[in-house]
Formats: structure tokens, C-alpha cells, sequence
């Protein structure tokens, strides 16, 4: 079963998401994660499950770090610190 919801800032993200969805949103801005969730938008126009998006936030984090303007997650990481 498939349940959609209505996700528009940072905060309905962090509270929705679990595991490594969470560990991701940990290393993010709140800047960065409403451009992540602009991305997600255009790319899923009729929308992703909650399980799609919290697996896309934990497996697909290279391709998070390439929407913000960097190569990797790691080098992501070493910007932050």
C-alpha cells in the first residue's frame, strides 16, 4: 500500500522520515533541504511514496550532493566542517 502526503517545508520532512532518510537531513541546512525538496518536485511531478523518498534521502546521497553544487557527499561533508 501506498500512501502519499503533502510535504512543503524542511520541519514536515525531518518529522516524516526515519533510518538513514534522518541521518541524511542531519548533515543538510535547512536552505539545502528545501532546494532538495524543490529538485524532488520537478523530478516526481505525480510524487514518490514516503518509502521512495526517505530510500532516495538515504541511498541517493551523491546525487543530493551534485543538486547542491558539489561533487560528492563526502566532499559535501568536508565543506561543513
Amino acid at each position: 500500500m501506498k500512501v502519499f502526503t503533502d510535504i512543503s517545508t524542511a520541519q514536515e520532512l525531518e518529522e516524516k522520515v526515519w533510518s538513514g532518510g534522518t541521518a541524511t537531513l542531519k548533515d543538510l541546512t535547512t536552505e539545502e533541504i528545501e532546494q532538495i525538496l524543490e529538485t524532488l518536485e520537478d523530478c516526481y511531478p505525480d510524487g514518490i511514496s514516503m518509502t521512495e523518498l526517505n530510500d532516495f534521502l538515504w541511498f541517493e546521497r551523491d546525487t543530493i550532493a551534485e543538486w547542491l553544487g558539489v561533487e560528492s557527499y563526502e566532499e559535501l561533508m568536508n565543506r561543513q566542517k
